[in-house]
């Protein structure tokens, strides 16, 4: 499945921020701009959209690190672009660099790894797991 995958594969997505977006949606004494963990997740977003097309039918991939920077604020209206490219595929573990733009300036970069996953199997992972905590 890895050999799907190749450093340089890229992919974008356009949103259009609204006051959902705020990040006084998280604490109400911060800016009311675009939030950083909406940012983060639309980088995830991207990430997994460019590999999903690739994937076999019982496959998913999960998120396992992301180094964010935020560098600067959109306000709430604006649409935010964010392009991300695979820069390492180490096996089933891949590495992106992502870029975020909004309609003037570059507002982030961040590096995300993902690893792919046989869904079934963690999804018994996570049912054993579940179960464990309810018999506490």
């Amino acid at each position: 499945m890895e050999e799907k995958f190749k450093e340089g594969m890229s992919h974008e997505i356009t949103v259009e921020t609204t006051t959902e977006h705020s990040a006084r949606k998280f604490f109400p004494n911060l800016p009311d701009v675009f939030a950083t963990p909406y940012l983060g997740g639309y980088m995830e977003r991207a990430s997994a959209e460019l590999i999903d097309r690739q994937l076999d039918e019982g496959w998913q991939s999960v998120g396992i690190s992301m180094n964010l920077q935020h560098l600067a604020p959109t306000p709430l209206g604006m649409k935010v672009k964010i392009v991300t490219k695979i820069s390492k595929v180490e096996g089933r573990k891949l590495t992106f660099d992502v870029e975020a733009f909004d309609e003037l300036e570059k507002i982030g970069v961040a590096v995300h790894e993902r690893f792919i996953i046989n869904a079934a199997k963690f999804d018994e992972r996570v049912k054993a797991k579940t179960k464990k905590w309810q018999e506490g």
